[in-house]
This record gives structure tokens, C-alpha cells and sequence, in this order.
């Protein structure tokens, strides 16, 4: 194990989460607004979580190749359901009381969405986002079978040779990362809290 695979594992955790982040509050925001599509969206996001992430790369890398995009795409398409569903969620969840009292100041759908209902759903968001990030640390170990590179490799070739010193270390890697991400997203987490309480009690 050396640097340049902690750093290509840390590259698709950091871009696949980004695109995830991208694409699934927008479709979060879109299922709180539109419940009818919504359902198929959720479904759909669900459905992809029963298929086993190395399925799916298995099946993009006809398509794309064998490289990091594909591991990215896969990883996308896996880790998406926690941040939709925590988005809708979130949102359903805001007080109608705030709400309506944006209605009342005039606010339209937009700015109700920018000003009050993101800021409170926030918290909800944040977890989503932290299940995901998490969740990807793993997930992205299995980007060693499509030529994703990364921490998988460490742990696919210490198996391969019965080399338990060569597993504990890329085992150790990802649990620090995975502990690290945890306990940062956590504090930001309860930050959101704190501030979610106090605007609800102010």
C-alpha cells in the first residue's frame, strides 16, 4: 500500500459523492414537489441499492470501459437513495407553521425553498449525506475488479497471496477514513441541530 492508492481511493469517494450530492438533493426537492413521480423515483433509487454495486460495474464497464468512470457511475447510481430520501424527507418534515408564514410574506416557491424550507431540512439533508459519504469509503474497494484502482487493490492482493499484514493495512486505511468522514460530517451534523433548534424556537 502507498499514497498513490489511498489518494485514488480518496479521488472516487470525493467525486462520486460530489455528483451524488449534485444530482440527488435536486432529485430529493423534486420528490417533495412532485409526490406522483416521485414514488417511481424513489423506487427506482431503492431498486438499485438491492443490486450488487460490482453488477453494476460489471455491467457499465461494457460500456465505458474499464477505468475510474466507471467505478464513479456505479458509485453514483449505488449511493443515491440516502440522499434523495433524507432530502424529501427533510422537507416534508419543516413545520407547517413556516410554511405558511412564508406564504404570507409574500415568498414564492423559490424563495420559500432558498430562505426557509432547505434551512430547516438541512440537519435531515446533512444525514443523507453523511450516510452516503461513508457508505462509499467501502463501496469504492470494489472499483479494484473494473480498473478503478484504489484501496481494493491492497485488500483483493493480500487475499490472493494470504498476506494478513497487507489486509490489516488497507483495512486500517479504510476504517480511518471511514471514521475520519463520520466524525467530521457528524459535528457539521450537530451543528445543523443546534441551529435548527434555535430557529424553531426563535
Amino acid at each position: 500500500m502507498n499514497l498513490r492508492m489511498v489518494l485514488e481511493h480518496l479521488y472516487l469517494v470525493a467525486v462520486s459523492c460530489f455528483f451524488v450530492i449534485l444530482s440527488g438533493v435536486p432529485l430529493g426537492i423534486f420528490t417533495y414537489y412532485h409526490p406522483k413521480v416521485g414514488k417511481v423515483i424513489l423506487t427506482a433509487v431503492d431498486l438499485m441499492q438491492t443490486v450488487p454495486v460490482l453488477a453494476v460495474m460489471g455491467l457499465l464497464m461494457t460500456v465505458f470501459g474499464a477505468n475510474g468512470l466507471t467505478v464513479i457511475i456505479a458509485m453514483v447510481l449505488y449511493l443515491l437513495l440516502p440522499v434523495v430520501r433524507n432530502t424529501e424527507t427533510g422537507l416534508k418534515n419543516v413545520s407547517a407553521v413556516y410554511k405558511e408564514t412564508a406564504d404570507a410574506m409574500g415568498m414564492n416557491r423559490w424563495e420559500k425553498l432558498r430562505y426557509v424550507e432547505i434551512p430547516m431540512a438541512f440537519p435531515f439533508i446533512l444525514t443523507g449525506i453523511r450516510i452516503a459519504v461513508v457508505t462509499a469509503v467501502g463501496v469504492a474497494v470494489f472499483g479494484t475488479f473494473v480498473g478503478g484502482g484504489g484501496l481494493g487493490s491492497v485488500l483483493y492482493r493480500g487475499i490472493r497471496i494470504q498476506n494478513f499484514a497487507m489486509i490489516f493495512r488497507g483495512t486500517f486505511a479504510l476504517m480511518v477514513m471511514s471514521m475520519v468522514f463520520d466524525y467530521l460530517l457528524g459535528f457539521l451534523e450537530k451543528k445543523g441541530e443546534a441551529s435548527y433548534e434555535e430557529k424553531k424556537t426563535s
